[in-house]
């Protein structure tokens, strides 16, 4: 765990978005940082399909950034692969 420095709009961003989804202040920016690290290694899905994976990946235990990257059999992986990590 460390320490992310953020600018005092993107505190105050979090805050209300947090807020508004029941979250708190830092599960707000994590999930904020899942949907756009998956948007970045996955940009042919869509918000619907990116939040499918999620929980998908919730659901077998927690998204496994190693083992989505890993390489597939038959190339590159069509989707995050679920691993035991949760970040």
């Amino acid at each position: 765990m460390g320490i992310v420095k953020i600018s005092d709009l993107m505190h105050e961003n979090l805050r209300v978005a947090g807020a508004a989804m029941s979250r708190s202040i830092n599960a707000q920016a994590e999930h904020w940082m899942r949907v756009g690290m998956l948007a970045e290694l996955y940009p042919d899905l869509d918000h619907r399909e990116i939040n499918r994976l999620m929980v998908r990946a919730e659901l077998a235990g927690g998204l496994d950034l190693a083992a989505a990257l890993a390489p597939a059999a038959s190339g590159a992986p069509s989707k995050p692969a679920p691993g035991r990590g949760r970040h």
